[in-house]
């Protein structure tokens, strides 16, 4: 063939054969970048959670080969470390020796993060690798000489954003399977404009990830569902997606915990709905969940003697027993109060009644979670589509029931931008099924003419996007997560410690993420419980205090928190410049920006 000819071929698969639909959808795809690019320049903030930053410090370490461990040192992690170790090693060490059964000098092994997401965050960062110190004089990056923005994480929230994009595109597919190509364009142009996980997108959390598994386990059992409905039904095909079903709510547990819980709606959907091979499924799907999470769970076993690390302890934090993050802080909790049902039964209730008062108008940005539940009155016409809404409200009660007794200080310090908003995983078949009822609704107006019919449809878009369309507009939001996180103070002030040394901090995520430095959350107490940790497990040699601390209330935190609370501690320190006489850290620098810094020494002079 002549190059005439080929050329000839060339162009009319691009006007009209095989690759005509792609080159149609090249215009969407640059509208949707240059969404993305105007959401970052106007709405983009840096890291603001713990377990952000959490996971991403793990992912650092995994990254540059110090394996699977964390430089955030949680106290109760010590606990349950040195407890398993001590059982371990009962009778066979000389106790005259000194032993890290915190394990903390030789690498801390990471007790709160599941393994998904921190080994994809390394796959990253090896892939692309990212400069790791703060920029103050690059534009976009800087500003007038001053910090904006921090490398890494304006990747990790590049990421996400893809991640956000893959879960528009299987909202489409899984509405063009269960109904038709007007729902399906509708379903993913609200998906997308949904305000909340364009947040989660640049919180650098797990969710969008989780999203996107739990989109792909939907669609399995999609599948399932209708080759079930086959005559013969192909048996090897259906339990090929049982399995993946399984396995996919597996890799969800090991991205968040809390997820593992959906194995049950999976279990009796694939029983009720799976055909006449309803109870193999059933059980194929329990297999390969198990089978995906087990060797997790027997490394967790072999490190700490738990199943979930700290994570499992995540229903005791937020009872009366262990408020706020206190059960995290302690070095040697009291957990007696655990087995009793009553701080469960408090800690359900009180949190099951903000979640249906509040949360559950948050699903699919408010609009569309009324529509939603008032389409559950309505009848819809495909078998599959309602059995998939039975599925999705089953999804909703077990993710009610997780996030409720599941709560902890994480969801105090944001109530929605958190890895403990399981609800947001449904945004999608909310989504879907809100569109549902919607087009049925738009069908019995009977619109006069096709342009009326689209200005309807139009208004219910803006409407239902309307929080993200404003949040486009000016002013724009500061990339910034000041207070109390300067990544620059916390580079610098990590670098006048020594590599063994180790630091004690309120926002000791930030020191392990930011400042690549050890770093070990204040204890419960700055007196007894400061000291059995200073004495018994590790020297500290470095206190920093942020305005987590500093802005505290002065009469209910400070002055009725006890003698020995650290606000009581800055407000002797810094009111009345008053070290307690016993503190061994005393030597503090002027002139920074957002805290405390005590030491042993004068680092910022001599190194």
């Amino acid at each position: 063939m002549i190059i005439s000819e080929k050329i000839q071929h060339l162009i009319h698969a691009v006007e009209v054969g095989r690759f005509s639909r792609w080159v149609q959808l090249l215009p969407l795809a640059a509208a949707i970048v240059a969404l993305a690019v105007v959401y970052d320049l106007t709405n983009y903030r840096g890291f603001n959670s713990e377990e952000a930053m959490d996971a991403a410090q793990v992912a650092h370490n995994v990254a540059t080969g110090k394996g699977y461990t964390t430089d955030f040192i949680r106290p109760f992690s010590v606990y349950l470390l040195q407890k398993h170790n001590h059982e371990i090693h009962a009778g066979e060490i000389d106790l005259t020796n000194p032993v890290d059964f915190a394990e903390i000098d030789s690498g801390q092994p990471d007790l709160a993060n599941p393994p998904v997401y921190p080994v994809l965050l390394a796959g990253l960062m090896k892939f692309w690798p990212p400069d790791w110190q703060t920029e103050s004089r690059k534009p976009f990056w800087s500003e007038a000489g001053r910090f904006l923005r921090y490398q890494p994480e304006f990747r990790i929230a590049i990421l996400n954003q893809a991640l956000l994009l893959v879960a528009v595109a299987l909202t489409f597919l899984l509405t063009l399977k269960l109904f038709d190509a007007q729902a399906a364009w509708l379903s993913a142009v609200l998906t997308l404009g949904a305000d909340m996980l364009w947040k989660f997108s640049v919180s650098g959390q797990s969710t969008l990830l989780l999203l996107v598994i739990f989109l792909g386990v939907a669609w399995c059992l999609v599948k399932v569902e209708e080759l079930g409905r086959g005559e013969p039904p192909p048996v090897q095909k259906l339990f090929l997606l049982a399995v993946t079903a399984g396995v996919l709510t597996g890799a969800g547990l090991l991205t968040r915990y809390a997820f593992g819980w959906l194995i049950m709606p999976v279990v009796i959907f694939l029983t009720l709905f799976g055909g006449v091979r309803r109870p193999g499924l059933a059980v194929a799907a329990f297999l390969g969940f198990g089978l995906a999470v087990t060797p997790w769970i027997i490394r967790n076993l072999a490190v700490s003697g738990t199943l979930f690390g700290t994570a499992g302890f995540a229903v005791v934090e937020g009872t009366f027993a262990f408020p706020g993050s206190r059960l995290l802080q302690s070095v040697n909790p009291d957990l007696t109060s655990a087995y009793w049902v009553r701080p469960y039964m408090g800690k359900f209730l009180l949190n099951a009644r903000y979640i249906l008062q509040d949360n559950l108008l948050r699903i699919g940005g408010g609009w569309l979670s009324v529509l939603f539940f008032a389409g559950l009155l309505l009848g819809l016409r495909s078998v599959a589509a309602r059995r998939m809404r039975y599925f999705t409200v089953m999804c909703l009660g077990v993710l009610v029931v997780a996030q409720a007794l599941g709560r902890t200080h994480l969801s105090d310090s944001s109530p929605n931008i958190n890895s403990e908003n399981l609800l947001v995983l449904l945004t999608p078949l909310v989504v879907i099924f809100g569109v549902a009822f919607f087009i049925t609704l738009l069908n019995q107006m009977k619109t006069p003419s096709l342009q009326v019919r689209l200005g309807v449809i139009t208004i219910m878009v803006v409407v239902s996007c309307q929080t993200f369309i404003t949040n486009l507009l000016p002013p724009k939001t500061s990339p910034l997560a000041y207070p109390p996180y300067y990544p620059p103070e916390i580079q610098k002030i990590s670098g006048w410690m020594r590599p063994n040394e180790l630091m004690m901090s309120d926002i000791p995520w930030a020191v392990a993420w930011y400042g690549d430095h050890q770093c070990v959350w204040t204890t419960a107490n700055s007196q007894y419980e400061f000291f059995q940790f200073n004495d018994y497990v590790k020297e500290v040699r470095g206190l920093y205090l942020t305005l987590n601390t500093l802005d505290q209330k002065l009469f209910t935190e400070c002055l009725q928190g006890g003698v020995d609370s650290w606000g009581n501690f800055v407000l002797k320190t810094v009111a009345a410049n008053q070290i307690p006489p016993q503190f061994p850290l005393k030597v503090a620098p002027y002139g920074l920006l957002s805290g405390l810094f005590l030491t042993d020494r004068q680092r910022w002079e001599t190194e």
